[in-house]
């Protein structure tokens, strides 16, 4: 090449690294032990989620951000993972190649990083992710920063995405189940500086010895950040565990292991997103949390409707009920809300499903009930069944009148004997349980050492077997009269937390005991003093208003951020309305904090627009109100409701949009011209601050002619 006069050699190596096609490592098997005992017969990767394998996710968000090479890398059943690729629509795709990586002998994240640096196949930058990971995420800016930051310093080898959380106080898990996440980032450029997902042991407690703090005068600690597992990393990442064969897991060891080498001095930054979608299934609780994300259309456009995968995209109707083609469904039956239907599925007389996956050809019979449960390809149910939170992997038969208890998994083939009540968190397989449990548990799948007992030798050498229909199983009747399946026994420890990954709500008596106990950990002062009491209350009340306010503004951003993907995306207003509708449910919140929170997005979408003058701002607000504004009538119930929506108008002319403090009469005006606001709301809000403080009065003397001008109007109508 020959460079550009006067250009630099910082320049020329932009325009070369512009010519490297971006490519994505993605990892195939997540080197671990938790989708048991269905991960013995099927890659996780390849499990369905709401009818669609978890790698046709990854796949097609990779392919929306612009990455043009995907190198997947296979270990655990590789051949299934091969086989599935090369059917698939993601081979010859024009600008997107998908090439498989294989290896029988990996039993970490490690290894598999160190055969792709042997192959010397990665050019550049690229994004590591794992094949269960689901994202809408633009890369463009993550990218940027990351490049920007390499150009200033060679040591910035990588940057992990991250996004808000809200771990339980109770349970320290986040709603996906995972560990409560602890960083110290550096507020300034982003830099990770302390990173510990063991939460359970710190006991809420962190430990920063003061040579940290000296070195980090700003330091930001955070506990509410999820860890996407999405990371841009430089080429230097593979060399890196090239040299460090003790690096095996991508945070416990690599991420760790950079932040305490103080030679080298590589670092790790973060980029956090707001608006997009991120999130990787780590357990069964994760999963059954994405899929309702996917089904209440968190995930757009990887929603059932819109065909991104092998599978044949979905009808949606009202309530978020999604149906495939060729359903045969009972007069009689009862499909509810957030519930997918599969192709050619039938529904008995007088069954009930709601808020359930069912996917393709399966067989439901009368008078069942199903709820909260994910039933995956070819399932039959016999009449009379019961099952709640439950997973029944391909070819599961229950015959009739058999009852699944909250948290089982049922894995292939296994066939549940007639009336037989499969005990909570129960795991059922055809195949027997382990001998051995893993020592390590980084491994997925089990080889010759893991003491599976099985009656073929497909099973060996890493599950490497090619179709289910291959495996030969041992006939059981752990399960009753006609069943088929063996029920794994788990250890007292692991039962004891079964329920914080399942695919059940964490049951009342759990969440009393955690109460408990957190409540026995606390540090009461001495109550012999008088005053202490009342200082105990003020206290109480001033963190539980807190709380409160907490949630509502994390609720508000919420609503804020699926609004702001309606409007670039031109979503429906009615799947916008489901969605908010789905949030209040699951934040608790009222009507009138749906319109004020939906109100505020408005607004700030108006004030975010590009404007030169007062008047430009005002058009903006009338423009978005013209087109939006229907949004608001679902929550707008009463004149109580109304009256909120105009005390966030004036808390947002306060704070955070003081921009329009001047133009509060004016969009007050257009609030009522377009039938947001009535009359009489105006009116009684104009009323009760009548009593008020000055300061409290400031908007409301802006609006006197206008007040002045609607009672004159209801004076003429009376």
């Amino acid at each position: 090449m020959v460079a550009k006069k006067g250009g630099s050699k910082a320049e020329d190596a932009v325009e070369d690294l512009a010519r490297v096609p971006l490519q994505a490592i993605l990892l195939a098997d997540s080197f671990t032990t938790k989708f048991r005992p269905i991960t013995l017969e099927c890659p996780k990767v390849l499990l369905p989620l709401v009818n669609s394998p978890m790698i046709d996710y990854t796949l097609a968000w990779l392919e929306s951000a612009g990455v043009e090479e995907v190198f997947v890398f296979c270990c655990s059943h590789s051949k299934q993972i091969i086989n599935y690729l090369d059917k698939s629509n993601w081979v010859n795709q024009p600008n997107f190649s998908v090439t498989t990586i294989e290896s029988l002998n990996c039993i970490s994240a490690g290894d598999a990083l160190r055969i792709i640096y042997e192959r010397n196949v990665i050019q550049g930058d690229f994004i590591l992710v794992s094949g269960d990971t689901v994202s809408n995420m633009m890369l463009t800016q993550a990218l940027h920063e990351h490049k920007d930051r390499r150009r200033k310093d060679n040591n910035a080898v990588m940057t992990m995405v991250i996004k808000q959380s809200k771990p339980s106080q109770v349970t320290r898990q986040t709603r996906l189940g995972t560990d409560e996440l602890i960083m110290a980032i550096d507020p300034g450029t982003k830099q990770l500086l302390y990173y510990e997902d063991k939460a359970d042991d710190l006991k809420g407690t962190v430990t920063l010895d003061k040579a940290f703090l000296a070195e980090n005068p700003s330091i930001s600690l955070q506990n509410d950040k999820q860890d996407c597992y999405i990371d841009i990393c430089t080429p230097e990442v593979l060399s890196l565990f090239t040299d460090n064969f003790d690096y095996q897991h991508l945070r416990r060891h690599f991420v760790k292991g950079l932040l305490l080498d103080d030679i080298m001095g590589y670092k790790i930054f973060t980029h956090e997103i707001h608006s997009s979608y991120a999130a990787r299934i780590d357990n069964f609780r994760s999963y059954d949390s994405i899929s309702k994300d996917i089904i209440q259309r968190w995930t757009y456009p990887l929603v059932p409707d819109v065909q991104f995968s092998i599978n044949s995209a979905a009808r949606l109707e009202r309530h978020g009920i999604y149906r495939a083609s060729d359903i045969a469904q009972s007069r009689s039956a009862q499909v509810g809300p957030f519930t997918y239907i599969g192709k050619g599925s039938t529904i008995g007389n007088n069954t009930v499903i709601s808020n359930s996956v069912v996917g393709d050809g399966c067989k439901i019979g009368s008078n069942v009930s199903v709820d909260g449960c994910y039933i995956w390809h070819n399932v039959t149910i016999e009449d009379g069944c019961k099952l709640r939170h439950s997973i029944l992997c391909d070819g599961v038969i229950m015959k009739s009148g058999a009852i699944l208890e909250p948290g089982v998994v049922l894995s292939f083939k296994v066939v549940v004997g007639q009336e037989f009540v499969v005990p909570a968190y129960s795991k059922v397989s055809l195949l027997p349980q382990p001998v051995k449990q893993d020592s390590d548990e980084e491994l997925e799948y089990a080889d010759s050492n893991s003491g599976i007992i099985s009656t073929t030798n497909t099973l060996e050498n890493g599950d490497s077997t090619n179709d289910l229909s291959e495996i030969q199983y041992s006939a059981s009747s752990d399960i009753g009269n006609g069943g088929r399946g063996f029920i794994w026994s788990i250890s007292e420890i692991a039962r004891e937390e079964d329920w914080r990954h399942s695919v059940a709500p964490i049951p009342a008596q759990k969440l009393i005991e955690l109460t408990q106990a957190v409540y026995d950990d606390l540090e009461f002062p001495d109550q012999d003093d008088p005053l202490l009491p009342l200082a105990d209350e003020r206290e109480s009340a001033t963190e539980s208003e807190d709380d409160t306010r907490d949630e509502s503004q994390y609720f508000e951003r919420e609503v804020e951020a699926t609004f702001l993907r309606a409007v670039h995306e031109n979503v429906k207003e009615d799947h916008i309305i489901l969605e908010v509708n789905s949030l209040r449910l699951s934040h608790n919140m009222a009507l009138e904090n749906c319109a004020s929170a939906l109100f505020y997005s408005m607004m700030k979408l108006a004030l975010d627009t590009p404007h030169h003058s007062a008047t430009d701002l005002v058009k903006n607000t009338n423009d978005v109100i013209s087109r939006w504004g229907k949004l608001l009538k679902p929550y707008l119930q009463g004149i109580d409701d109304e009256i909120e929506v105009i005390l966030k108008f004036e808390e947002m002319c306060l704070e955070s949009g003081k921009e329009y403090a001047p133009l509060f009469v004016q969009v007050l005006h257009l609030l009522y011209d377009k039938d947001i606001i009535q009359e009489e709301a105006i009116l009684n809000w104009a009323n009760e601050k009548e009593d008020a403080d000055e300061s409290d009065k400031v908007f409301v003397k802006q609006s006197e002619k206008f007040i002045q001008w609607l009672n004159e109007a209801s004076e003429e109508e009376d």
